[in-house]
């Protein structure tokens, strides 16, 4: 992945660096992840047209694990490796 996709990752939802696969992954990933949202029917059968069962599956176990590696490192006061940095 590009650097400038990276850097362009806060505004997903409008940049032209993201396809509509990535979009709405990425907006699952939200509503997984911010409290006080919700994965909502609409947003479901945006998935559902992107991705298969298996690959809808694997995701959402990405985004799971994700969040719970992040919740375990955070509460054991344990940093970020540092592995990319902002140019």
């Amino acid at each position: 992945m590009s650097d400038a996709k990276i850097l362009a990752l806060p505004d997903y939802a409008t940049s032209p660096l993201y396809d509509e696969a990535e979009r709405v992954a990425l907006e699952y990933a939200d509503c997984m992840t911010i409290s006080g949202r919700e994965v909502d029917d609409g947003l479901f059968a945006r998935l559902r047209r992107a991705y298969d069962d298996d690959a809808l599956v694997e995701l959402t176990a990405i985004i799971a694990w994700e969040n719970a590696s992040s919740k375990f490192n955070r509460a054991l006061r344990i940093p970020s490796q540092g592995l990319w940095k902002r140019p």
